[in-house]
């Protein structure tokens, strides 16, 4: 049996078949509704029910309180149509959106960025075309079925010069995947990857001043999107915030410093919340988002991007809508960790 998915205000309509989840639907189908880890841990995917049943597989109340569910709210990656559904979702991206592919990469480079970051090169099939929004992501497909989820860090139009993605690899000790990264893994090395995922990426049809909010390695969509606003000559005011607990997971600074030079559209705040008297650091601390606040209490004019730890997330979303920021002007990819969605 099959069932009509209706999205509001766009319109956008595409079938789910018995017992499969509304957003892998979707994404069967060539429909961007937004989403972020998958699997029922971060609420990205959250939208508002208008009719029809939907039925929730397991999901962390974080991301779907019971209050929510009882008030007409679900997860799409989770939930399973049980009748013709109309859902309202504003972030639906338009028609024709890039196909995702399975392909093999080979490791063109490992770096060591700092104590706990790898930045990583792949060698895309040259054969291939991949093409992807900055600020979306890959999966690696390893080999006992799981999936492990990293951002592009460099912008498509860097497809031109070789067919190569950069991605940023924080160390989780005891994780499948980066223990392997951290150790064994060798330049040569061949994975797979499925892609591109996620709604995370810039909407090029307003002109809002913008703040680039992230923590950690969710630096790297970030550096994307900057990257793409430098090549497509985006003049939109923009300030990047990036958040560390020393200095040095600030990796990429002296990156971000050379686009100052030639994007004078774009500031650039390092906030540091755990500073040790050996860093010398003399420039902001504190939590990363709360500095947005107080450099713009009315964030009612703001367009937001936000990456990073899911509490920084979480966080800033709560704090921003409360100082006037519509939530349709708040775009967020929550760094899920495995754990994360225990």
């Amino acid at each position: 049996m099959t069932f009509s998915i209706t999205v509001q205000p766009s319109g956008r309509q595409f079938s789910a078949e018995s017992g499969e989840a509304i957003l892998a639907a979707g994404i069967r189908q060539g429909i961007g509704l937004p989403y972020g880890c998958k699997d029922g841990a971060c609420g990205s995917c959250k939208c508002k029910l208008v009719s029809g049943s939907v039925a929730h597989g397991p999901h962390q109340a974080k991301a779907l309180s019971a209050e929510e569910e009882a008030s007409g709210y679900i997860l799409t990656c989770c939930g399973v149509a049980q009748s013709d559904v109309v859902l309202e979702s504003r972030q639906v991206t338009e028609a024709g959106a890039f196909p995702i592919k399975k392909m093999p990469v080979r490791v063109i480079s490992l770096e060591r960025a700092s104590h706990d970051v790898i930045v990583m090169k792949l060698q895309l099939p040259a054969a291939d075309t991949f093409q992807y929004h900055a600020g979306q992501y890959v999966e690696f497909l390893l080999r006992d079925g799981d999936r492990r989820s990293y951002s592009m860090a460099n912008a498509p139009h860097t497809q031109a010069a070789g067919p190569q993605v950069e991605l940023h690899i924080r160390h989780m000790p005891g994780g499948k995947f980066t223990d392997h990264v951290f150790g064994a893994m060798k330049e040569k090395d061949i994975l797979r990857v499925e892609g591109p995922y996620g709604g995370f990426y810039l909407r090029e049809d307003s002109d809002k001043p913008m703040v680039l909010l992230a923590s950690g390695t969710g630096f790297a969509p970030i550096k994307a999107i900057i990257e793409h606003m430098r090549h497509k000559g985006i003049t939109r005011p923009a300030t990047l915030y990036w958040g560390g607990r020393r200095p040095a997971d600030l990796y990429q600074s002296a990156w971000i410093e050379e686009q100052l030079a030639t994007m004078p559209h774009l500031r650039y705040v390092p906030v540091i919340s755990d500073a040790l008297p050996e860093d010398a650091w003399t420039g902001r601390t504190g939590f990363v988002h709360r500095a947005v606040l107080e450099d713009t209490p009315d964030l009612s004019g703001h367009e937001v991007y936000a990456c990073g730890a899911p509490i920084v997330v979480e966080s800033a979303k709560r704090d921003y809508l409360a100082a006037g920021l519509p939530e349709e002007a708040f775009y967020a990819d929550s760094f899920t960790s495995a754990k994360d969605k225990l």
